[in-house]
């Protein structure tokens, strides 16, 4: 199954500077380790040392936040859209 993953700039270095990849993967945890298996690296930039989504990364399923879904474990059907997104601050 085929997922589309939006790659926000910061982490293009990672994927030979491509905005959007093809990826696969049945849930969002999946999908981490099937980037990480394509662009070595990225999976460190999304996930702390235990493994855990980072809280200042946002991650979207055709616009829903994962957080509200099953987070990590939020599944992915074929076509979906996956948007991560770095958490902006300041004032």
């Amino acid at each position: 199954m085929t997922v589309k993953v939006l790659i926000p700039t910061p982490l293009q270095k990672f994927t030979r500077d491509q905005a959007t990849i093809e990826c696969t993967g049945g849930t969002i945890a999946e999908l981490l380790d099937s980037l990480e298996q394509d662009f070595p690296g990225i999976k460190a930039r999304l996930c702390d040392e235990q493994g855990n989504l980072r809280r200042f990364i946002n991650f979207y399923v055709n616009s829903e936040d994962i957080r509200f879904l099953d987070g990590a474990n939020t599944a992915l059907q074929a076509g979906d859209e996956v948007s991560i997104v770095p958490a902006v601050a300041g004032g």
